[in-house]
């Protein structure tokens, strides 16, 4: 067992996963500020190797591991984080206007489980914020831009949302994700519907081809649909010409948990992310990957908490994986060991 582990991990538990959260990234920021550290940082996190290096919908990514949203929400640690080894990171999700989110306390730990439920609710400081955010920025990681709709928003009206978010990080992203399968704002995964989705790919589609460099719009799918809607996300996919999806959010199910259920009562409503998520993702990804016959790029995520739950997720057809609570659950190392993972399987040029 890793340091991490065994010592830090434990230590970071006896706090509020929310506030110990904000304190251990200003502890990397102001590390980072320290003459040289970003550079022993990269010795120690990084893995370098041509083998690694992937291209999906035009971009090129030095190796196939990402950090999902939900962890750097408003851009504001891109330059730190990238000195841990990500080939990208995803910022977000970021609605047009500032919104506080849900009441707190609003993320929980099923250590049990090696999981976490949050219902955030899409807490952030407006798309604005978060332009101006990485327009300071100094690394040149790959930045996904995961954008949502406000909470007082009305469905109808949701598409506006989406292109105000689009439109005010389209300068400083590399690729979108649409994210309609998030549990914790109300009436959000209405939009997953067939024809409501339909309608915001398109309308964003329409926008991002009027621009000099059109860039790659991806969709965020729950691991909560069913077959027949998985159909659906691949029609939509297809006709909208949107570049990829991202399978897959955090799922509403508290099925085969091992934590006390008078536990996971007590902390009520939330998306459900972590070990407990690591096989439906993968048969999210095959599913759409077969059915699809490769149409389309897949980023896998959901418990991805080694190499093996990475290599799993790319054989059964994601072009690239991210990783959110096995960052957290297993340390800044599981970059490199996943990179490490797939190099063992990848044959030398």
């Amino acid at each position: 067992m890793s340091f991490y582990k065994s010592f830090v991990f434990p230590y970071l538990t006896r706090y509020d996963a929310e506030k110990i959260h904000y304190v251990v990234m200003n502890a990397l920021k102001t590390a980072c500020a320290i003459p040289l550290m970003p550079s022993i940082l990269r010795l120690i996190f990084e893995k370098k190797d041509a083998r690694l290096e992937r291209k999906v919908f035009g971009l090129r990514f030095k190796n196939p591991v990402g950090l999902a949203a939900g962890f750097d929400k408003n851009g504001v640690w891109t330059d730190q984080l990238s000195n841990l080894g990500f080939g990208f990171i995803e910022i977000g999700t970021v609605t047009p206007k500032p919104q506080a989110g849900n009441e707190k306390p609003r993320l929980f730990r099923l250590k049990p489980d090696e999981a976490l439920i949050n219902r955030m609710g899409f807490n952030n400081e407006g798309s604005i914020e978060a332009a101006n955010n990485l327009r300071k920025r100094k690394s040149k990681v790959i930045i996904g831009g995961n954008i949502g709709k406000n909470k007082v928003t009305e469905n109808d009206d949701a598409v506006y949302d989406y292109l105000k978010a689009f439109n005010d990080l389209y300068p400083y992203v590399d690729y979108f994700v649409v994210n309609v399968s998030s549990p914790n704002t109300p009436g959000l995964r209405d939009l997953q519907e067939k024809e409501p989705l339909k309608y915001i790919l398109k309308v964003l589609e329409r926008d991002n081809g009027r621009k000099s460099k059109p860039k790659p719009i991806l969709l965020k799918i729950a691991p909560d649909l069913t077959n027949e809607q998985l159909d659906d996300v691949i029609e939509i996919v297809k006709e909208t010409r949107t570049a990829g999806v991202i399978a897959t959010n955090t799922t509403i199910s508290r099925e085969g948990l091992v934590s006390d259920k008078e536990t996971v009562t007590e902390i009520g409503a939330g998306g459900l992310s972590g070990k407990p998520l690591t096989d439906r993702s993968t048969e999210v990804i095959r599913y759409l990957s077969e059915k699809s016959n490769n149409a389309f790029p897949i980023i896998g995520v959901g418990g991805i908490y080694n190499a093996q739950d990475a290599i799993d997720k790319l054989n059964a057809g994601a072009s690239l994986v991210q990783v959110y609570s096995g960052f957290i659950y297993e340390g800044p190392s599981i970059v490199k060991e996943i990179c490490e993972g797939i190099l063992k399987e990848t044959p030398k040029k």
